[in-house]
């Protein structure tokens, strides 16, 4: 049965090493797979460029050795590789596939980056430059020749080079994704057995990222509640299929709550995406000021003005919906909170908090809870609104974005998607899926609402908060992946409605196996003007 890849701290992911290692897997043979694997996927992507040459600089460590085993690699194959030693191997597994690897390379293609740098810059240059100088075990800003080196690739990367990270780029911090002052960035990063978290934060430095099996097997894995990468094969087995003979009442109707005076474009936005997503009917309960705009706008969706009473909300609401989504465009007045209580007092199925309907909650995650009972529920906080939830600092909430939801979901009964670069959703037994599909074109306002209307169109149909919030967020960062492919523009050209209607296409998901030993593969999402 296939396995979502663990998203990892580096001491998680040492653990999993050692723990192969202890079950009677060689060290040396780790390194030796995942710089194998490193470098069939280094030629299979830049064949055209191999024919420049290939510099790989390496470090003191294991990932130093990893990049020793890649050198020797593309050179039995007939690549023109040169290696820049920033640091001695130390390690003894290091010390050997170096040993290993100057037999193939011979010795005048290795240099001191004290030599390669001063005495012969000629010989610091390729169209492919791996970087091997620090892992997932580095912390703090590289120093010394390794910062040295850190120079050399940036340089090399300004006049045209690709670069190759191996596991992290040095001076990214594999378990939080700080990024220090002397950094590499990368245009594509393989790292093995599993996904690192700081490779899900600093997605800029990372380029690409492919996760690569080196045999691990269940020994990458470090638990049941461990953080789980969402990807298309797992949203292609969660989501719905529509039936021939489907009609709207199959696909469900979502009622969504929200649209004072002023901000009725939120409410719209959910409706737009919702119907992008498969929703059977759409209901919009707006402010009576909003009404006339909704409906001239929305000609898909139904539109109601807010219930002000139980019998209206019964019969409006709750004998209608199948899901209820609350809070795009809610706002915090008198009468968006007594909205917000009655809405909640009296429909008890699946429900979605977000934006105002979150903040309204302020301080009060227990009175919450209540409120909630224990229908199935899905709140979809940024980090400031769960800050205000929780009573946090917004920066503690960002530090502990992968842990932050288990006791608010506890708290609730609720799955919590916590939303951010990357998006980590939490269900109340401690279950985590993290999703770190999407681009900067999303950090605009309204892409929450786009966000509530997917999850409460999945909500509707397979009546999971969990789930639901997995497949909403990977969608919705699939979707903004999708618009500059689509139309050649860059993040500035890109508006909400661009990200709307690319939810047309992506909803079909290729189920074939992937290509092995790849895992996993994430794209590029560095910033742009």
């Amino acid at each position: 049965m296939r396995s979502l890849v663990n998203v990892v701290t580096s001491g998680e992911s040492a653990a999993g090493d050692a723990s192969a290692i202890g079950a009677g897997i060689p060290s040396r043979a780790l390194m030796q797979r995942a710089g194998a694997a490193a470098a069939s996927e280094i030629a299979l992507r830049w064949r055209d460029r191999l024919a420049g040459g290939v510099l790989v600089l390496t470090g003191p460590g294991n990932n130093g050795g990893d990049g020793w085993v890649v050198a020797r690699a593309l050179a039995t194959a007939g690549v023109d590789v040169r290696v820049i030693e920033t640091s001695p191997a130390k390690s003894p597994d290091g010390v050997a596939e170096r040993d290993l690897a100057l037999a193939a390379l011979g010795a005048n293609a290795v240099r001191t980056i004290a030599d390669a740098g001063a005495t012969e810059p000629a010989f610091a240059s390729g169209t492919i430059v791996i970087d091997a100088m620090l892992g997932t075990g580095a912390t703090g800003a590289p120093r010394g020749d390794i910062a040295r080196g850190v120079g050399l690739v940036a340089a090399l990367r300004d006049r045209g080079a690709s670069v190759a990270a191996l596991d992290v780029p040095t001076g990214v911090d594999a378990s939080t994704g700080d990024e220090a002052e002397t950094c590499v960035t990368a245009d594509l990063t393989l790292t093995f057995a599993a996904m690192k978290r700081g490779h899900a934060v600093a997605r800029g430095r990372c380029g690409a990222i492919v996760v690569l099996d080196i045999g691990l097997g269940t020994h990458a894995h470090t638990g049941p509640d461990a953080p789980m990468l969402v990807d298309e094969p797992w949203v292609s087995e969660h989501v719905p299929r529509i039936p021939a003979s489907a009609h709207k009442g199959i696909r469900k109707k979502l009622a969504i709550v929200g649209g004072a005076s002023g901000m009725a474009g939120a409410s719209m936005l959910a409706a737009r995406a919702a119907l992008r997503s498969g929703i059977g009917m759409v209901k919009l309960f707006v402010a009576p000021a909003s009404m006339p705009v909704v409906q001239e706008s929305e000609p898909y969706a139904l539109a109601a003005a807010w219930p002000t009473d139980d019998a209206s909300a019964d019969r409006e609401l709750c004998e209608w919906a199948d899901a209820v989504v609350i809070g795009p465009g809610l706002g915090r007045g008198d009468d968006s909170r007594a909205l917000l209580e009655r809405v909640l007092r009296r429909w008890r199925g699946p429900t979605l908090l977000d934006a105002d309907a979150i903040t309204l909650f302020e301080s009060r995650a227990p009175a919450l809870a209540e409120a909630l009972g224990a229908r199935p529920a899905l709140i979809t906080p940024h980090p400031i609104e769960f800050a205000r939830l929780a009573g946090m600092d917004a920066g503690d909430v960002l530090a502990a974005r992968f842990d932050v939801g288990r006791a608010m979901a506890q708290t609730l009964g609720a799955a919590v998607l916590l939303k951010g670069v990357p998006t980590v959703i939490t269900a109340p037994d401690g279950r985590r899926l993290v999703s770190a599909s999407g681009t900067p074109a999303l950090a605009t306002a309204g892409r929450g609402d786009v966000l509530s209307g997917i999850a409460g169109t999945m909500l509707a149909q397979t009546r999971d908060a969990f789930v639901a919030g997995g497949i909403g967020a990977w969608v919705h960062g699939r979707a903004a992946e999708r618009v500059p492919a689509a139309a050649g523009a860059g993040v500035r050209g890109i508006a909400l409605d661009d990200i709307v209607n690319e939810l047309r296409d992506s909803w079909s998901f290729d189920d074939r196996p992937r290509r092995y030993p790849v895992l996993v593969e994430l794209p590029a999402v560095g910033g742009a003007r």
